[in-house]
């Protein structure tokens, strides 16, 4: 069942412009992985965070994402440049 993904992120004061280029350069490999059908990043109009809308084709496939960004250092990474860790939220789509 398709999952939608919400990653609320509170970068440093001092880190959102790298944060951002950081992010620009691995963006694409989370929306060419398998099972993400998007991925697009807000920024908040009070400037003090962002938040991911990731729609993926089931929350397994996003696990395994997941797993794989741990396995590859870039959440440690991720995790220098913000002020608390991420929140991740699941929703499905409802039949109504």
């Amino acid at each position: 069942m398709t999952t939608l993904v919400f990653v609320d992120l509170k970068p440093n004061s001092n880190d959102k412009d790298a944060l951002l280029e950081y992010l620009g350069s691995i963006i694409e490999d989370t929306r060419n992985y398998d099972g993400c059908q998007f991925c697009d990043v807000y920024l908040e109009d009070d400037d003090v965070g962002m938040i991911f809308v990731e729609n993926w084709e089931s929350k397994a496939h996003y696990d395994k994402y997941l797993a794989w960004r741990i396995e590859t250092g870039v959440m440690e990474k991720l995790g220098g440049f913000l002020a608390a860790p991420p929140i991740i939220r699941f929703a499905e789509k409802s039949s109504v």
